[in-house]
This record gives structure tokens, C-alpha cells and sequence, in this order.
């Protein structure tokens, strides 16, 4: 009896103990909502329109030309609304300023946006009109120089007479030089510019150098007189002017090069330019033989010449300026790749830019 009750309550001593080491079974978790995407991803607006580095090229190319070309016609506008006199080209050169400046402003809105900096976009201020600008002036002049010069000894070009002088010949020759300074910062920024940056970034660099090579030949469309030899001429020179982007950093050379080449081709040689007769020209030159010499009412640009001309400026400049000088130059980055930012930010960059 008593070893049945001893066993009795040493089994129920067993019991307890492991009723009172064994844990409370936890509760049951609470069923959880459903996770939704609009609150765990970005919104659609931020996806649409931001990516991985900021603006998407395509919204940023898009609201550049957009805005861009509203402010050109507004600066058109503007200055064919006042005579300044002189037969209009003080107005014509107001209209030039007044295209820069449209073309620089939307670039400036949009680098604040991406938060960028500026000389990224081709036209770093602290090499303004230095040693790369005064550089391509002289290779600017020198290639219109061997271009007129070949015309002549082919007889599609003879010099005339002297038709300036004195204080005339001065004032033309500098407000010439002035306009055409507007003229390569203009249509260089323009399509060389932001939008070489901005594309290239979707694209690469090289394709939207055709692109926009190519725009910049239908960009003379505009010019009377001009013809598609010409329209072809002025791509394939803007296609060199990507070279040299390329490979020096910036386009302070293609401005000099781009405002040399039109001084000398519409003053000093006294020539249509891309289709046009400027008045206060330097000579009574003129043009002559088969249109496919002589370049007709085109030009010299519509000369096949010319492409002979450009091909041997092209690999001149291939061999003097080879692809290393970008770093001699002290520029931050290739100005169109999407590794220009992080070199400008001091980040590793995690692509290798290359010919």
C-alpha cells in the first residue's frame, strides 16, 4: 500500500515538474495584410521619369529641344522686331546672341536639375577662348586656306580684287569675327553640347554623334541656295567636330575651328557660305567651272574638295590629338558618357570609355 502510494506521488512529482519547465505554447501570429507595391517600390512618376543617374536622357534630350526651340523663335522674333541699321546685319547679329543665349539656358535649368556640373556639357569655364580655342582657329583657317587654294589651282575659284579698305575693311573684318564666334558657340553647344551629352548617355557616344551630325546637316536646310552636296559637307564636318570632342575633352576647339573656317570662308575669301552671300566681304571673288568643283551657289562646301579636304583635316588631327591627350588636357571626363558625372564627383567610375 504504502509503495503504491509513494509511487503514486512520485509520478505525480514528475508531472509537475515538467508541467512547470515546459513552456506556454506561443500565440498564433497575426495574419498580415497583403504587401502592396505602391508601398514598398518608388512611385510610378519617379520611375518614369528618374533612373539610376537622375533624368532619364530621354525626358532630359526631349524638354532640352523643346524649350530651346520655343526660346530661339522668341529671340527670332525679338530681334527682327527692332532695325538696328546697317542693312540688318546688327539685327542678324542680335539674333545670334539671342540663339545662344536660348540654347544655353535650358542646359543651365537641366544641370541644376541633375545636378551636374556645368563643364560636362562641353564649354568649361576656365578654358574660355584659351590655347584649344586659338588652336582650332588656325586649323580652321588653314583647312578653308588649303580648300580656296585647291579651287584655284583646279580653276573653280579666282580671287577678283580688293573691294575693302581702310577703316572699313577693319570694322567688317571684326564684326565678321564676332558674328561667326556666335555662330560656332551656338550650333556647337546646340548639337555638341547638352544633347551629345544627354544622347550619348542613352545611346553612346558614337552613335549620337551620327545623329546629330546628321541633324547639323539638315540644320542648314534653312540657308537659300543650299543643296544636298552641301547638306552632306556640313554632317560630315560636324561629324569631325565629335572627333574632336572626343578626343580633347571639350569643344573650345570645334568653336575655334567652326568660327575660323565661316570667317574665312565668307570675308576673307569672299564666298557663299552653306548657300549664303554676306554682304561686307573682303574681295570681288568668285566661283566658277562644274557645280561639282566649284560647289555652285553652295560654296566651297558643296565642292567634293571639301570631303577630300575634312577627310585629310580628320587624320591630321587623329594623329596629333591621339585618344591619351583627353588626360593631358586636364578635362574631368569624356563629356558624353554616363561616367563623366561620377569622375566629376570624384566616384569610381564603373565603366572604361574607349575609342
Amino acid at each position: 500500500m504504502s509503495g503504491v502510494v509513494c509511487g503514486e506521488r512520485s509520478a505525480m512529482s514528475e508531472l509537475d515538474v515538467k508541467t512547470e519547465s515546459s513552456p506556454e505554447p506561443s500565440p498564433a501570429p497575426a495574419p498580415s495584410g497583403p504587401e502592396f507595391a505602391v508601398a514598398t517600390q518608388p512611385s510610378y512618376a519617379h520611375t518614369l521619369f528618374l533612373g539610376s543617374e537622375g533624368l532619364r536622357a530621354g525626358w532630359g534630350f526631349a524638354f532640352y529641344v523643346a524649350m530651346s526651340y520655343l526660346l530661339r523663335r522668341l529671340a527670332v522674333q525679338l530681334a527682327s522686331s527692332r532695325d538696328l541699321g546697317a542693312g540688318g546685319l546688327w539685327s542678324a547679329m542680335l539674333e545670334e546672341f539671342g540663339a545662344l543665349v536660348a540654347a544655353v539656358i535650358p542646359a543651365v535649368v537641366l544641370a541644376r536639375i541633375e545636378r551636374r556640373p556645368w563643364r560636362v556639357y562641353g564649354l568649361p569655364a576656365r578654358q574660355t577662348f584659351g590655347r584649344l580655342f586659338w588652336v582650332g582657329a588656325v586649323w580652321g583657317f588653314a583647312g578653308i586656306s588649303v580648300l580656296m587654294f585647291a579651287l584655284y589651282g583646279l580653276h573653280g575659284f579666282t580671287f577678283g580684287n580688293v573691294v575693302l579698305h581702310g577703316a572699313r575693311m577693319a570694322r567688317f573684318a571684326a564684326f565678321w569675327a564676332v558674328m561667326f564666334l556666335l555662330v560656332g558657340l551656338f550650333e556647337e553647344f546646340l548639337l555638341r553640347g547638352y544633347t551629345q551629352f544627354t544622347l550619348a548617355r542613352g545611346i553612346g557616344f558614337w552613335p549620337a554623334a551620327v545623329v546629330l551630325s546628321c541633324a547639323f546637316g539638315l540644320f542648314h536646310l534653312q540657308n537659300g541656295g543650299e543643296q544636298w552636296t552641301g547638306l552632306l559637307a556640313a554632317a560630315f564636318i560636324g561629324f569631325f567636330f565629335c572627333l574632336t570632342l572626343r578626343r580633347t575633352g571639350n569643344l573650345w576647339f570645334a568653336v575655334g575651328f567652326h568660327a575660323a573656317w565661316d570667317w574665312g570662308e565668307t570675308y576673307f575669301y569672299s564666298v557663299p557660305d552653306s548657300g549664303m552671300v554676306a554682304p561686307g566681304h573682303l574681295l570681288s571673288s568668285s566661283l566658277r567651272g562644274p557645280q561639282w568643283l566649284s560647289g555652285g551657289s553652295v560654296g566651297p562646301e558643296g565642292s567634293v574638295l571639301c570631303f577630300v579636304v575634312i577627310a585629310m583635316v580628320w587624320i591630321a588631327f587623329d594623329r596629333m590629338y591621339p585618344a591619351r591627350v583627353l588626360a593631358e588636357h586636364g578635362t574631368s571626363a569624356l563629356p558624353a558618357t554616363a561616367d563623366s558625372l561620377r569622375q566629376a564627383q570624384g566616384r569610381p567610375s564603373s565603366l572604361r570609355s574607349s575609342e
